[in-house]
């Protein structure tokens, strides 16, 4: 689960796994898998970011999976 704000400032948990699409214009709006629509205070970067760290704690993505660097063999 990722803890997100909505734009009232009331914090709320998603599970990541559900998560569609995060989209932003202007405000960053999440679509889940079951097509619920959540709009929060969090920029694009940092739900991504979540997502990333969340997948992680869970084992489901490595480590160096989003790295930008190449990696040296």
């Amino acid at each position: 689960m990722i803890k997100l704000t909505r734009l009232n400032g009331k914090p709320f948990f998603v599970n990541a796994l559900y998560i569609e699409t995060v989209e932003s214009f202007p405000d960053t709006a999440i679509l889940l898998t079951n097509g619920k629509r959540y709009v929060v205070k969090e920029e694009e970067e940092q739900v991504v970011e979540a997502i990333k760290r969340f997948y992680q704690e869970i084992g489901l993505l490595g480590r160096n999976f989003w790295k930008d660097d190449d990696v040296e063999e």
